[in-house]
């Protein structure tokens, strides 16, 4: 129950820091470029990866502390963080090909599917 926990909260300040990183960029920078995605994306993989190596290099670190910033703050952050440190994975094993095609899979059919909603959507309201 407590790994539930840190993950809830952890999210939830997660889900709080990304909108507070979009307005904080959108009153920053023109924001006719989504800056706001592009800067949690790219924090939010950085912040994974120094957490990755750093609890796989503490022996007696607390699970719920790992548990709570990665599954929760981090990945509430941004989820493109995850599919950063997913790809890396793969790329350690080198399995170059299975990395590409999770790379260009998870682009194309993430992009597909918010089509498709879309697509779907305005057909039923229309």
């Amino acid at each position: 129950m407590y790994m539930i926990l840190a993950i809830a909260s952890g999210g939830a300040i997660g889900g709080v820091l990304r909108y507070f990183t979009y307005v904080l960029m959108d009153n920053l920078i023109d924001n006719a470029f989504p800056w706001g995605t592009l800067t949690v994306n790219v924090l939010g993989s950085f912040l994974l990866g120094i957490c990755a190596i750093l609890f796989s290099s503490i022996e007696d670190l607390n699970q719920t502390l790992r548990v709570f910033l990665m599954f929760g703050v981090l990945s509430a952050f941004t989820t493109f963080s995850t599919f950063s440190l997913d790809a890396f994975k793969l790329w350690e094993r080198e399995e170059y090909l299975l990395m590409a095609s999770y790379i260009g899979g998870s682009v194309f059919c993430s992009i597909a599917g918010l089509f498709a909603g879309v697509f779907l959507m305005r057909q039923i309201l229309a």
